[in-house]
């Protein structure tokens, strides 16, 4: 898949063997006190597909069952049952059902204005093993009591355990407090000339140990997430500054605005002007 920005456009295709059951804050206002837009189960076949240029919210797809594909920061990952994928707010996300593969997921997004915290953020993982399938159980039950007595206490607790699940995944290092005050100070000085072995250094582990626990926890190598830290903040600055590429890469860690610009486009599915003109207001 080319990394330029220019085949991407925005795109909503079910085809007609997708079975979809969703909740929205219209129908459901206990949505709204969590900050969820929308929340659903899909079954769906090819030519399903989903392009989402500049979503507003976190979006959380937890595959139950089959197989499909899913764009996560530029590159195409296959998931299967038990994987769950996260995505931040305004960075490109896709995802494909596969031909001739049934694929049943569930998935949350939220609706998190700009200047709030978001629910995955730059210390979040990018794919996880472990919370698929209780995440399915928990929509299967809210759907059950949505469908049947709808009874506004147990539909107040089945949403609150939905966000509740998505919190606990989003949320960076749960494990070793190393690895934590690593990215802490990674985050301070992000123009730094991080490298692995620096990088390990700082928590004390091996380049090898630190590049396992990553992919673990985050479903990146270190310096993926080092760059995908910069991004996340390079993003900040595109909406708040009016700042060159030229004076705003360095800020975040690059010497070259062409260098940056790449990583930008492989991260966001935009270039950096590109970005900067939609999150513009009218």
């Amino acid at each position: 898949m080319t990394s330029t920005p220019t085949p991407w456009k925005e795109t909503t295709i079910d085809g007609p063997r997708t079975r979809r059951w969703s909740l929205d804050q219209k129908q459901c206002g206990e949505l709204a006190v969590h900050r969820i837009a929308w929340l659903g189960l899909d079954v769906v076949h090819a030519p399903y597909r989903r392009v989402r240029l500049a979503p507003s919210g976190s979006f959380l797809l937890a595959t139950l069952a089959g197989e499909g594909r899913v764009l996560l920061e530029g590159r195409w990952e296959r998931v299967t049952a038990g994987s769950l994928c996260l995505a931040p707010p305004r960075v490109l996300n896709a995802f494909h059902a596969v031909p001739g593969k049934r694929w049943e997921f569930a998935w949350i997004r939220y609706a998190e204005a700009p200047w709030a915290k978001p629910l995955v953020g730059a210390g979040s993982p990018l794919r996880l093993k472990e919370g698929a399938e209780e995440f399915g159980r928990v929509l299967a039950g809210l759907r059950a009591e949505w469908e049947g007595g709808r009874d506004a206490a147990l539909v107040h607790h089945w949403v609150s355990l939905a966000h509740g699940i998505a919190s606990r995944a989003a949320k960076p290092w749960r494990g070793d407090s190393r690895i934590g005050e690593l990215w802490s100070a990674v985050a301070e000085d992000l123009t730094a000339d991080w490298k692995l072995t620096t990088l390990a250094t700082r928590c004390s582990l091996s380049p090898e140990h630190l590049r396992r626990v990553c992919r673990r926890e985050l479903g990146r190598t270190p310096m993926e997430h080092v760059t995908y830290m910069r991004i996340q903040h390079a993003q900040d600055l595109l909406e708040t500054t009016d700042e060159k590429l030229e004076a705003l890469a360095p800020r975040v860690g690059y010497h070259s605005a062409v260098v940056f610009s790449r990583a930008f486009v492989r991260c966001v599915g935009l270039t950096p002007s590109q970005y900067r003109e939609r999150r513009r207001p009218a």
